[in-house]
């Protein structure tokens, strides 16, 4: 197994930053998630770790050695790495059949034919595709040609894996299954997999981390909890979680030793732990709330507002609903709707334990602060 460390990367093309100081530090045997949308670098970083791309600045460590310096002008080629790379298209040769895909690594590193084939099944049969050996690719659906190339890819015996979307050609359905074979497979074979995704699901449900990754810089790197309960700006708080956080602006007031948001349909009474806000002389604030942490009734409550539901969605065991208040809209998400409907009013609140507050103008969240 193999560590990486990623030390203050750039790559310009032209004017534009692909990639803007970035710093990472990914463990042994981790599998490892680069996030982000499109053009943000994350494909890009995923190549200067391949060698595939060369920086202008930073470098590139596996373990204790150096493979990339752009100060001492070094890059090592890909093919002295001992890395193995899945790609969003699987890359596997349609005129070979399974058996002769999977073994060409192996020929190019002058195996023997012996070795070629107890490696070549061994492989195989740890992804349960032994019985595909003598299919060529057009035979295979879309799960199997995945298969196969991950079996390509394992069968090297490689210190990194680096997959770049390797499930987005798939179905929904055989997505998910996807990637609890993934995750099962890293657990079983324990290497460093850096894995690229702008699928938000994929990487909360199979990395151990996660870099955020926007316009080539890194907004946030952290365990899925961690972002989803502490994301560290609005740009992490709207990117994780479907539907996205609410966000609404006011402005911060104290009245009688105590700090209040005004939101415009309401003064918002702040956790008395967020009294230090008002040593820092700010004013303009965001509320972001998750639609999970947004509480309906049909009764008045303390501290709740009267609201119409303007859409109902059902998403199976729980309801989408599209609040409006004072032309503001508020999504909450709920396992009851209690039969309500279109253009019913209701009462909502927000679960105090779970709001955030992000300055307005650096899009930092303040609270962030006082929960670590």
């Amino acid at each position: 197994m193999t560590n990486v460390k990623i030390r203050n990367l750039v790559k310009k093309y032209g004017d534009v930053y692909a990639l803007n100081k970035i710093d990472l530090d990914i463990k042994d045997g981790e599998l490892f998630i680069l996030l982000g949308p499109s053009g943000c670098g994350k494909s890009t970083t995923l190549f200067s770790i391949a060698g595939l791309i060369k920086p202008e600045e930073g470098e590139i460590w596996f373990g204790d050695k150096l493979v990339t310096s752009a100060d001492k002008k070094y890059c090592k080629r890909p093919q002295e790495r001992n890395i193995a790379m899945v790609f969003q298209d699987y890359a596997i040769y349609p005129h070979m059949t399974v058996f002769k895909n999977i073994a060409f690594p192996l020929q190019v590193q002058n195996k023997s034919k012996e070795e070629i084939k107890k490696k070549v099944i061994e492989t195989a049969k740890s992804l349960e595709i032994e019985e595909l050996l003598e299919r060529k690719p057009k035979q295979l659906s879309g799960g199997q040609r995945q298969r196969v190339a991950l079996a390509r890819a394992i069968v090297r015996e490689p210190n990194v894996f680096l997959m770049d979307e390797p499930l987005s050609n798939l179905d929904a359905k055989l997505r998910v299954f996807a990637r609890a074979e993934l995750k099962r497979l890293h657990k079983k074979l324990g290497i460093t997999t850096i894995y690229v995704t702008h699928d938000q699901i994929e990487a909360m449900s199979m990395g151990n981390t996660i870099a955020i990754l926007n316009e080539g810089k890194l907004e946030q790197v952290d365990t899925p909890n961690k972002i989803y309960d502490f994301p560290k700006n609005i740009f992490v708080a709207r990117f994780i979680g479907s539907p996205p956080m609410n966000m609404l602006e006011g402005d911060l007031k104290k009245e009688n030793g105590k700090m209040y948001l005004n939101l415009g349909f309401m003064d918002y009474l702040l956790p008395n732990n967020l009294l230090k806000l008002n040593d820092k002389n700010l004013k303009e604030l965001i509320l972001g709330i998750r639609p999970e942490d947004v509480l309906i009734s049909t009764e008045q409550l303390n501290n709740s507002v009267k609201a119409t539901i303007d859409i109902i969605e059902p998403m199976g065991r729980e309801f989408e609903i599209h609040l409006v208040l004072d032309g503001k809209l508020i999504i909450c998400v709920t396992r009851k709707i209690e039969n309500l409907k279109i253009g019913n009013e209701l009462y909502l609140t927000f679960n105090d334990k779970k709001i955030h507050l992000f300055d307005k103008e650096t899009k930092e969240n303040i609270y962030y602060l006082f929960k670590q």
